[in-house]
């Protein structure tokens, strides 16, 4: 399979416009021959924590949420990252994942919430996995990546592929995100795909480099830091 990380730069708190950029984006992947297009974290938003905050407008209602219509309709297997009405008063931050026939598959809410997510945010309970095209896969978004718990888990699961909805920025993020996806695909044998924002993304600005790394650590494909785009490589089936 054939898989695009991909990164974007969003406009602030406008789910149309985003999930316009998204489409695009997906579409010109999968002319690229992806199967699978990953997007990085509030994909749909920006992580524009406040205004989720403050409108719930801003929240998906679930899945079937028609404004996900165009991103549903690209032709290839999608998994995108949005704030996703839960049966709580909170949100959660969650991955949507849809075939390539546009069809819901799985859904995936952040376990781990970074700081000033908490209060804004309901945190998910369960692990995600899923299976598309024969490889089983398995999620995480952003914070939940620095937890090695998860990807061990993932790996006795029987996933060969983690997908890391993220947002890393300029500064510390640059290490960070170099030092934790590696270390995922090393001490665990799995292939790591990393969605990231590049640009201004709330509070900070987003460093790109969307990146897949083969198990083992080594590095697949690597996007630039700054252009909105993706990165591209091949998973074996």
């Amino acid at each position: 399979m054939r898989i695009a990380a991909a990164q974007l730069t969003c406009v602030p708190a406008d789910v149309g416009a985003n999930t316009a950029r998204a489409a695009a984006l997906a579409e010109r992947a999968r002319e690229a021959g992806a199967e699978l297009v990953v997007f990085p974290e509030l994909a749909l938003t920006g992580y524009e924590t406040q205004a989720l905050a403050a409108d719930p407008s801003l929240w998906l209602a679930g899945p079937d949420d028609a404004r996900l219509d165009a991103l549903r309709a690209t032709g290839t297997a999608v998994a995108v990252n949005a704030a996703v009405r839960t049966d709580g008063p909170l949100p959660a931050i969650a991955t949507l994942v849809y075939g390539a026939d546009g069809a819901h598959v799985a859904a995936y809410a952040k376990q781990h919430l970074y700081g000033h997510e908490q209060g804004v945010f309901a945190a998910g309970g369960q692990d995600g996995h899923v299976e598309l095209g024969g490889i089983r896969f398995s999620i995480g978004i952003c914070f939940d990546n620095h937890f090695p718990q998860l990807a061990e888990r993932a790996a006795a699961a029987g996933c060969r592929v983690h997908l890391a909805s993220s947002l890393y920025g300029t500064g510390d993020g640059v290490a960070e995100r170099a030092a934790v996806h590696p270390r995922i695909a090393q001490e665990h044998g799995l292939y790591v795909v990393l969605a990231n924002h590049v640009g201004p993304a709330g509070p900070w600005t987003g460093c790109g480099r969307a990146a897949v790394w083969a198990p083992g650590g080594a590095l697949l494909a690597e996007a630039d830091d700054r252009t909105p785009s993706f990165a591209l490589a091949d998973v074996p089936a």
